[in-house]
């Protein structure tokens, strides 16, 4: 009997979000334990302790608690998380790392807890009080984020979904930072349709319902952005970074509060090396993200977007708008280039770039490999 990879794939996210689920009980039996004891011996609520630590390839040991600056960077699938990661990545006290997958569905599900009055009401009566959960849910977070790649000074999680709960990340962790991807949504759309970008919720066969969940899910992460505060999320126009990258990794390591240095200009240099840029071959981006900064994707959408869908494009997605984008121009003017930048697209084009040979995973096919740096 053939077992479909869709059938298969479904499979797997099950078997996962089940040991998710399982470390997370765990977490909050441990934190409920630890609550109990301290109500029956009368013992008074201390400060968490430090969180773990982890030594690199050079023998250099690194501290990590919620106290950290944590980074996280994320924004609606195929707005350039993907990009923003690997030029962080590149910086020799930055560590990002492959998308965990695992974080936003935690994230969720915590989310799913506290919406539900008589879930919460049960929670609470069995002990697992909202401290118990985001003692666990964070400690969880910061295992993942530590353990799943080398350490580093700084420490930051790529998963786009993540910015859906940044005021409550905010809250876990009060020393994070935000960058929130934003981009043409014409664009972002574009790409996952061509590329067959599978996300949850988005019709691909669709430019029209793709366009509207774009606008709602790019409304809500940067809402919650305004509320964090700009000291805290910044959000960053993708077209900005890719035609003007060093006046844009300048501003966002100010922003970070992280000394400045050229690596990040040339992230495609540092793939595949210790401490440098990790990438997979079973992620959808890593075909476009092997290349320097270059202007290939800026406007791949133009001409293929569906007649009805252009004319009603204010409507559909008025976010367009309020982000600085003219929903009318087709093709839109993002700006000139830096000479950088320019360079770079000749390179592109002439096929003038190494691919790395020591990508993780195994390869797998992939659309339209010129397209969008996601």
């Amino acid at each position: 009997m053939r077992i479909s990879t869709r059938r298969v794939a479904m499979a797997a996210g099950c078997v996962a979000s089940m040991l998710l689920m399982a470390h997370v009980c765990q977490q909050v039996l441990e934190c409920q334990r630890e609550e109990a004891y301290r109500k029956d011996s009368g013992a008074v609520m201390q400060p968490e302790q430090d969180g773990l630590s982890m030594v690199d390839w050079q023998r250099v040991e690194y501290h990590y608690n919620k106290d950290m600056p944590l980074i996280f960077v994320g924004g609606v699938p195929r707005s350039g998380t993907t990009l923003m990661r690997a030029m962080l990545d590149a910086h020799p006290e930055i560590r990002c790392g492959e998308e965990t997958r695992i974080i936003p569905r935690l994230l969720a599900m915590r989310q799913a807890w506290s919406k539900s009055e008589r879930e919460k009401m049960r929670l609470d009566e069995a002990g697992v009080t909202d401290q118990v959960l985001d003692s666990a849910v964070r400690a969880f977070i910061l295992e993942v984020i530590a353990r799943h790649g080398e350490p580093a000074q700084y420490l930051c999680n790529k998963d786009p979904f993540t910015l859906k709960s940044s005021l409550y990340l905010s809250h876990l962790f009060p020393n994070s930072r935000f960058l929130l991807l934003l981009r043409d949504g014409r664009a972002s759309v574009h790409s996952m349709i061509s590329r067959k970008v599978t996300i949850a919720g988005f019709d691909l066969s669709s430019y029209r319902d793709c366009l509207v969940k774009w606008n709602k899910a790019v409304e809500a992460m940067y809402s919650q952005c305004l509320q964090v505060g700009p000291s805290r999320c910044k959000p960053v126009h993708y077209e900005q970074l890719v035609l003007h990258p060093r006046r844009s990794m300048q501003e966002i390591m100010r922003f970070l509060d992280i000394r400045w240095d050229e690596a990040v200009l040339h992230h495609e240099d540092a793939i595949g090396k210790p401490g440098g840029v990790s990438l997979s071959k079973t992620e959808r981006s890593t075909d476009q993200v092997i290349k320097p900064v270059n202007l290939e994707a800026l406007s791949k959408w133009v001409g293929h977007i569906p007649v009805d869908v252009v004319m009603d494009m204010a409507e559909i997605a008025p976010m367009l708008t309020r982000l600085g984008y003219d929903p009318n121009a087709n093709p839109p003017n993002y700006g000139s280039p830096d000479p950088l930048v320019v360079n770079n697209t000749q390179r592109v084009m002439k096929g003038d770039f190494k691919t790395p040979a020591n990508l993780k995973g195994q390869p797998q096919v992939l659309q339209n490999t010129s397209e969008t740096q996601r």
